[in-house]
Formats: structure tokens, sequence, C-alpha cells
């Protein structure tokens, strides 16, 4: 059975998707960029806070479903500068105590509303 998740404590989305969707004991959650939930305006500062920001999205989501960031099993990150890799994986890795998920990064062109950094994950009860 297919469950929309559609919460105050994530950004609404800004095209025709839904912030995730658990299906069976499956959350996917949608790509999450660096925007406060409440405002809708987009986080300032350096790479560091944007991941942090982006990260609180994803942990609000997860919060919804009675998981955490021990039940990511997959993220995918999108960069438009992949020169922030240290930086952003220095952030990303104070998520994860132990046992990480697999994960894949890649540099783009763009992002939507023209941000450094969007994550989407699964996550698994």
């Amino acid at each position: 059975m297919k469950k929309v998740i559609q919460i105050s404590g994530a950004p609404a989305p800004i095209g025709p998707y839904s912030q995730a969707v658990l299906i069976n004991d499956t959350l996917y959650v949608s790509g999450q960029i660096p925007m406060d939930p409440i405002t809708g305006e987009l986080l300032t500062g350096n790479i560091k806070d944007l991941t942090k920001g982006v990260m609180q999205n994803i942990g609000n989501l997860l919060k919804e479903e009675n998981m955490d960031f021990s039940n990511i099993v997959k993220c995918t990150i999108f960069l438009k500068d992949m020169t922030q890799f240290n930086d952003i994986n220095e952030v990303y890795a104070t998520y994860f105590s132990d046992l990480p998920p697999a994960r894949e990064t890649v540099q783009v062109s763009m992002l939507p509303k023209d941000v450094d950094i969007e994550i989407s994950c699964i996550a698994v009860k």
C-alpha cells in the first residue's frame, strides 16, 4: 500500500511530487534542498550550514514514520561543486554513528532554485 507523506517539518514540494512515499516498510524521501520548511525561504550560509539544513529536513520526514538516520539504506547527494565534497562529508558523517548507508555523490550543473546541494534517500523500518 502506498502512503504519501506530507508534513510541515520539511519544505513543501516545488513541483508535482511528494515529500516522501512509504510503501510497506520502505520510505522513499524525495530530494531535499536547504530550505526552511516554515518560511519556504532558502537557507543561507556555507555548504556545511546548508548540508545541516538538508539533513534536518530529512530527519523530520524520517521521524514522521518513526524512523531515524539509522534506518537509511541509500542516499544520493547532488552537488553543484565537487570541491565541497569534504565539507559535506564532515557534516553528513555526524548523522551516521555506525554502518553508514550506501551512497553516490554526483556533481550537476544546476539544482532546483539554484541551490548548491540536494539529498534524497531510502529508509527501511
